[in-house]
This record gives C-alpha cells, sequence and structure tokens, in this order.
C-alpha cells in the first residue's frame, strides 16, 4: 500500500441505528524527522501535538512501526507507544500523541461512534484511565484496518454496516490479544488452561481448592485469577459445565433426571431442581420436552 491514505466519511442517522457507525479510517508512514502531524486532514482532525485535541468520537490506533509518546487527561501523564501498541481515544476527552523524531513510525486508525461501543464503555468494558492496549504486531489486525481502507474507498450500498463490524472485529481482537499476551507472560495463561482441562474432565466430583492445589497456587490467588481469565468464579464456572452436560443428557438420553443429577455430580436432588429451574426457567422435564429429548 503507499505511506498514505486518509478517508473521512459522512455518517446518517440510518447508519447510526445500526449500532457503531465510522466517521474516518486510514494509515500513515511517518519517516524520522517528518513533521507530525501532516496538514492535510479536516479541520476538526488536525491538531498540535504540543496542545492536543479532543475529538467528537471513538478511535482506535495502532502502531505497527516505530515508537513515540501518548498522553490523555485521564492519565494526567505521558506514557511511551511502540510498534504493536493500540491507542483507543474517547470523545470528549483530550489527548495528544507523536512518534518519536528519530524513529518515526506508521500507524492506522479508524473513528467511530455509536449504541454499542457507548454500552459497552457504560459497562466497564473500557475505561478512560487505561487507554493503552499492547496486543503486539498481528497480521490479522493489520489485514482488518486495510480491509476498512478498501470498503470505505469503495464505499458501495451499506458499506457503513461492514465498516462497523470491521470497528467493533478491532476492538474484540485488541482486547482478546493483549489480555492474553498478560496472562501468558505473567504464567497464568497456561496454569488457567491446565485448570479449565480439569474441569473438563473431573466436572462430577472436582472442588475449586483442589484445583489450586494441583496448580500449586494458594485458592485466593487461583480464585482471582480464574476470575479474571474467564469471568467467572471456579465454582461457578464448575457448576455452569454440570448444567451443560445436564442440558446434553436431557437432550440425548431417555435416562431418569434423577440419575441425571446424581451423576453430573448433584447429591441433593431438590437443590439439583431448583438450581436448574433458577438457571433455565424450566423444570428438567420441560427443558428435556422443549428440547425434543427422549
Amino acid at each position: 500500500m503507499d505511506s498514505k491514505h486518509l478517508k473521512y466519511l459522512a455518517v446518517s442517522p440510518q447508519d447510526l441505528m445500526w449500532g457503531t457507525a465510522v466517521n474516518s479510517v486510514g494509515f500513515q508512514d511517518i519517516a524520522p524527522g517528518m513533521p507530525y502531524p501532516p496538514q492535510d486532514h479536516p479541520s476538526r482532525y488536525v491538531f498540535s501535538t504540543d496542545r492536543g485535541r479532543i475529538l467528537n468520537e471513538y478511535q482506535l490506533v495502532y502502531i505497527t512501526r516505530g515508537k513515540g509518546r501518548f498522553a490523555s487527561a485521564a492519565l494526567g501523564h505521558g506514557v511511551d507507544v511502540r510498534e504493536g501498541s493500540m491507542m483507543l481515544l474517547f470523545p470528549g476527552e483530550w489527548h495528544t500523541y507523536r512518534p518519536d523524531k528519530d524513529s518515526g513510525w506508521k500507524e492506522y486508525w479508524i473513528g467511530f461512534q455509536g449504541s454499542t461501543i457507548d454500552h459497552i464503555v457504560k459497562e466497564g468494558f473500557f475505561s478512560k484511565a487505561r487507554p493503552i492496549f499492547n496486543p503486539g504486531l498481528r497480521d490479522e489486525l493489520v489485514n482488518l484496518y486495510e480491509s476498512a481502507v478498501r470498503v470505505a474507498e469503495e464505499c458501495r450500498s451499506s458499506f457503513q454496516q461492514v465498516l462497523g463490524a470491521i470497528a467493533m472485529h478491532i476492538l474484540s481482537q485488541a482486547v482478546y490479544s493483549d489480555r492474553n499476551r498478560t496472562f501468558q507472560s505473567s504464567g497464568v495463561l497456561e496454569k488457567m488452561e491446565s485448570a479449565k482441562a480439569i474441569i473438563a474432565a473431573e466436572y462430577t466430583h472436582i472442588e475449586p481448592e483442589e484445583i489450586a492445589s494441583r496448580l500449586y497456587m494458594s485458592y485466593s490467588a487461583f480464585r482471582k485469577s480464574f476470575r479474571q481469565y474467564t469471568g467467572f468464579s471456579p465454582a461457578k464456572y464448575i457448576l455452569d459445565v454440570r448444567f451443560s452436560r445436564v442440558k446434553e443428557e436431557l437432550t440425548n438420553t431417555a435416562n431418569p433426571v434423577k440419575d441425571i443429577a446424581y451423576s453430573m455430580g448433584f447429591p441433593n436432588y431438590d437443590y439439583f431442581l431448583t438450581a436448574f429451574k433458577r438457571i433455565t426457567g424450566q423444570t428438567p422435564s420441560e427443558y428435556r420436552e422443549m428440547t425434543g429429548g427422549k
């Protein structure tokens, strides 16, 4: 591709009804010593790196070569960014960034808005206090940005829906890569995958404390790491695996409900019935009938 490509897009009310609409997408390769930012953007995007700027949209800026600095109001200070770093810019939030003069950098960006990202931020998945991700230099992320550039350039019917999906795909891939790199570097990833394997094999009788012991972790450290990794406490994860297997048995076998409950590690049948209805909204017999079980 060329050293620079910028595309700025109009967003209609109908585009916003989709949940995500893209305002801008592009890339530019800033050579060492080159002035930054180049002065060929629309006025609402141009900024002085000394004064910074405030946008009316979210942007994901991905650095694929070189290094530089980033600062924002929520951070209150500057931080280093480098090849493989991604910056999430928030609407209404002052920020500034620039490449190092000696290295320059190559940056990709996509700017977007809509109810989907607003909801995700409101629910706490992203924070102005943590605007930097480090997914690393990944071909799939570069390909997504370059796909977005091509779609924006063609501007075919319903292109905004495609761009909105790409923007959210980039965001989810960035989080996925960043979190798993963090878990891997701390040694947590291997242990949590081992814990999941133990549960998959022994879910009918395994207890969280035993898993922690096998992994040579204190229970408190294991529980915290497992929740961060999966989003579940170990006990809740085991329970969900058990109920998932119960549903399979109800659908695929004619075994009595009580026998299924006992075989899945529920010695208290009344508790099993109460918990199953709380989780599914149905009794086991109703669930079996609904799913066409035997």
